[in-house]
């Protein structure tokens, strides 16, 4: 099998990305990747260290300010749209792989005028503008919130629930051990994150709240963002059952270990929130597009699946009640817990794979 993928932007599209390559390597040891990407984001230092073959385009997301910048982006599209078209006349691929970002619309164009299959995979519960508008190019598209497909009427073939790829890795991970971070494994334990960058605004809020922790039985682990963690830490003290890191890799493990996750609403985080079934509350962040966090964490919300605390409500005082309210009652906590259950699909790259083969034969 030959395939073209393209995602860009954020980790939030390439990664569930390479993880319908690595189903489909796993599948198929004679499989042929190629994968287009933008020329300046962080997709083209990813990518090709994992020895994936890639070509970059100049493109850049639409602006509502900077006219000037969206012309240009209009001559950008129209060599793109060749450039791809050039590169699968040569590669000629069995199908074309959109995970989403204004990167994949060339792409996907580009295949849909040569005649090629397309699939394109949505991550969140608002689909972003690139996935609605090449919806009708689409030969096949899988959504990650079951309540997306309404919002993909108008594409030419199937529309489906596969969930995320991304809670599949989650799943497969080793758990980190507590004391490996110094913390113990008698108390519960809370882990806060506002992504992987971390939030001044967020970190703001939370300075009160985790000065008032010393009391409380559990144990706190928060994490600024390597950007904010001098600022965050200089001349302060922390209660003892409050640990503050900079930044943690291989975050995910410990989620296996964590009681109760405060964090972003971000679609890779949400998946592994519902492949592990960890109650959460969440704080979407407001500075994204079509604020498609806060949409992701209402779904989980309305399905009594977590909280939501938009960041503007956001205080000391009302997080604490939420954290007392899900951590402390038990029916509360293991109604959460059945129902982020109720939520999951633990083999989203496997049913991926099988329409994507189902499709290339028709």
């Amino acid at each position: 099998m030959k395939i073209i993928v393209s995602a860009g932007g954020t980790g939030g599209h390439i990664y569930p990305a390479l993880a319908i390559i690595n189903k489909l390597k796993e599948k198929d040891k004679n499989l042929e990747v190629l994968y287009i990407g933008t020329h300046n984001r962080m997709e083209k230092e990813v990518v090709p260290k994992r020895g994936i073959r890639y070509e970059e385009i100049e493109i850049y997301g639409l602006s509502l300010r900077n006219i000037k910048q969206n012309i240009k982006n209009v001559w950008c599209i129209i060599k793109a749209i060749k450039k791809c078209t050039k590169i699968m006349k040569e590669f000629k691929p069995d199908i074309v792989i959109g995970v989403g970002g204004y990167v994949t619309y060339p792409v996907i164009v580009a295949a849909h005028r040569l005649g090629i299959k397309t699939f394109l995979h949505e991550q969140n519960s608002l689909p972003g503008k690139t996935n609605r508008f090449l919806q009708k190019y689409a030969d096949l598209i899988g959504v990650s919130f079951a309540e997306s497909a309404s919002h993909f009427k108008k594409c030419k073939g199937e529309v489906f629930f596969c969930g995320n790829p991304c809670g599949e890795n989650a799943l497969s991970l080793e758990p980190m051990p507590k004391k490996d971070l110094g913390l113990s494994d008698d108390k519960k334990l809370i882990v806060i994150v506002a992504g992987s960058m971390g939030s001044e605004t967020v970190n703001a809020k939370m300075n009160e709240f985790l000065q008032n922790c010393g009391t409380k039985e559990y144990e706190v682990l928060y994490i600024t963002g390597k950007k904010y963690y001098e600022d965050f830490t200089t001349n302060k003290q922390f209660p003892k059952n409050v640990k503050i890191l900079p930044y943690l890799d291989n975050l995910a493990a410990l989620f296996k270990n964590t009681d109760l996750l405060i964090t972003r609403a971000g679609a890779s985080t949400m998946s592994e929130v519902v492949s592990l079934n960890l109650p959460a509350i969440f704080i979407p962040s407001p500075f994204v597009a079509n604020n498609h966090q806060y949409y992701n964490a209402l779904e989980i919300k309305n399905q009594k699946a977590g909280e939501l605390i938009e960041e503007k409500e956001l205080t000391s005082e009302k997080l604490d009640n939420m954290i007392n309210k899900v951590l402390y009652d038990e029916k509360t906590y293991n109604e959460m817990k059945k129902n982020l259950n109720k939520m999951s699909v633990n083999n989203s790259s496997e049913i991926i794979y099988k329409k994507i083969k189902d499709l290339i034969k028709c």
